[in-house]
Parts: structure tokens; C-alpha cells; sequence
């Protein structure tokens, strides 16, 4: 038992951290990402509060979750207009 422990923490120790992907969240537990409206900006907001002026919650399936996910690089180039439509991003060149 204690040879197959040594072996496996010997593997461990050789091959790092391989095979495992840290992904840093969006916001901190208890919080939600909102998005600028007409902009790329966003900010995370307590779940009890709405989003402040000028910032609007993201389309329900459409919620950046992790740093680099699908819709966190999405919305690096869309944005939801005054009406709530998506649209291109301005700033997005």
C-alpha cells in the first residue's frame, strides 16, 4: 500500500498539475455579471440588488459564468442596445 502511495504521489510530482484547467469565475458566489448597455463593460452584482444604472442583466442562456468561456468572449464584441436587442459592439473595432 504504502509502495502504490509513493508511486502515484512520484507520478503526481512528475506530471504537475497536467490535465487540469483552472478557470477563474465571472463574479464571487452570491453575485451576478450585468452588462453596460451600448458597451463591453460589465460588473457583478449582489444577487439581493438589481443591476445599477445603465447596466442591464444578460440574456438568460447568454450569462458569461467563467473568464473566456463562450459568451464572456462573445460579449467582447456584442452588446444589448437600449431596447434590449443585441447588437454589434461599438468599441469592438
Amino acid at each position: 500500500m504504502a509502495a502504490a502511495l509513493a508511486s502515484a504521489a512520484a507520478v503526481v510530482a512528475l506530471t504537475g498539475c497536467a490535465g487540469v484547467e483552472y478557470r477563474e469565475d465571472i463574479c464571487s458566489s452570491g453575485e451576478y455579471p450585468a452588462l453596460s448597455v451600448g458597451g463591453t463593460g460589465s460588473v457583478c452584482v449582489s444577487d439581493k440588488q438589481e443591476p445599477p444604472a445603465g447596466f442591464v442583466r444578460y440574456p438568460e442562456g447568454k450569462v458569461p459564468r467563467q473568464v473566456d468561456d463562450k459568451w464572456d468572449v462573445y460579449w467582447n464584441t456584442h452588446t444589448l442596445d437600449k431596447d434590449g436587442n443585441i447588437i454589434d459592439a461599438p468599441d469592438a473595432g
